[in-house]
């Protein structure tokens, strides 16, 4: 068993994260991490009401050490559901993409709540800010992974530059580019204290991931996948240029490619003939937001099984690193 200042900050198992992502991670997904000894979040950004109230509660009436996914703008874009999400009493509240501002103010909310809070960081002066506020996880994340990201600083140097901002005072984990035991290895080799895991719980029997989805996950391979602003433009959601999102290509990426000014202006005529592609499940439509793991995605598993093969996977590579280690002469 794999122990480290993750595990023993939040009272988990396993140093092993599932991400929050919206309209992916539900209340059944973040459950079956939980019981596997992981920490399960439930992605609520682009949930409504609703969403909350069944995939939180969801979660809350599993119990165990379990957590909400909070893109910070996007809740102050909807007065009422902070409060309507911290109602169930989330032990741990994950923070990402906002400004130093809301950075302050929502790990300020929910420390006072008495949740553990962890913050999404891109770059070490994110890092910073984070560590400032009171963040009590720090989870770094690469331009590899799933969804939206930073355009260029990748996971395997930014870890360390991050370690060397927070200098030990709280658990660092990384994400983006990991999928199975050989990554939490590497990460654990950098110095993080666990990894947050998105495109392969994505791919997962719990996950809300639809049919098409998944198939498209097991099918496509890394170079399949593209970053574009595209699904954000026609959905209205106002992300802030410097991040893009990763996603699995396909005929709407490349039609649109370049041309996020004219897919704004003509968003009221596109948008709901991409609604409807959506709701039959048209991948060559939807948005499939996959990191650059696909390489790796061969089937769709139960995440208790995920969870496991990634320590057990970790705890190989470890050891193999251990024993191949010789000490010099002498010593």
């Amino acid at each position: 068993m794999i122990k480290t200042k993750l595990t023993e900050l939040l009272g988990i198992d396993h140093p092993v994260i599932s991400a929050p992502m919206g309209s992916v991670a539900g209340g059944r997904l973040a459950s079956a991490v939980t019981a596997a000894g992981g920490l399960g979040l439930v992605g609520v950004s682009y949930g409504d009401a609703a969403f909350i109230d069944e995939h939180v509660e969801q979660a809350a009436q599993a119990g165990g050490v379990w957590g909400v996914g909070c893109v910070m703008f996007t809740f102050d874009e909807r007065p009422g559901l902070w409060e309507q999400v911290m109602g169930y009493a989330p032990p741990v509240v994950a923070l990402s993409f906002g400004d130093e501002e809301q950075v302050h103010r929502y790990v300020g909310r929910a420390r006072e709540a008495g949740s553990h809070v962890v913050v999404q960081v891109h770059d070490p002066e994110q890092a910073a800010v984070a560590l400032r506020a009171g963040a009590g996880v720090i989870v770094v994340q690469g331009a590899e992974a799933g969804g939206h990201h930073k355009r260029r600083l990748a996971t395997l140097p930014l870890v360390p530059a991050v370690l060397d901002i927070v200098q030990g005072a709280v658990p660092v984990v990384a994400t983006g580019g990991i999928a199975d035991g050989r990554g939490l290895a590497a990460a654990l080799a950098l110095g993080a204290d666990g990894a947050m895991v998105g495109t392969r719980f994505a791919a997962t029997e719990e996950s809300l991931a639809s049919a098409g989805f998944k198939s498209t996950m097991v099918s496509a391979r890394t170079a399949d996948t593209v970053d574009s602003r595209a699904f954000d433009v026609v959905r209205g959601i106002p992300w802030d240029a410097v991040y893009t999102a990763r996603t699995v290509a396909n005929d709407f990426t490349r039609t649109w490619e370049g041309r996020d000014e004219e897919l704004a202006e003509r968003r009221a005529e596109v948008e709901p003939a991409w609604l409807a592609a959506v709701a039959r499940d048209d991948t060559t439509q939807r948005a499939m937001f996959a990191g650059e793991v696909l390489d790796l995605v061969h089937d769709i598993r139960p995440a208790g099984d995920v969870v496991r093969s990634l320590v057990t996977e970790a705890e190989d590579a470890l050891g193999r690193l251990v024993h191949g280690i010789t000490a010099p002469a002498g010593a």
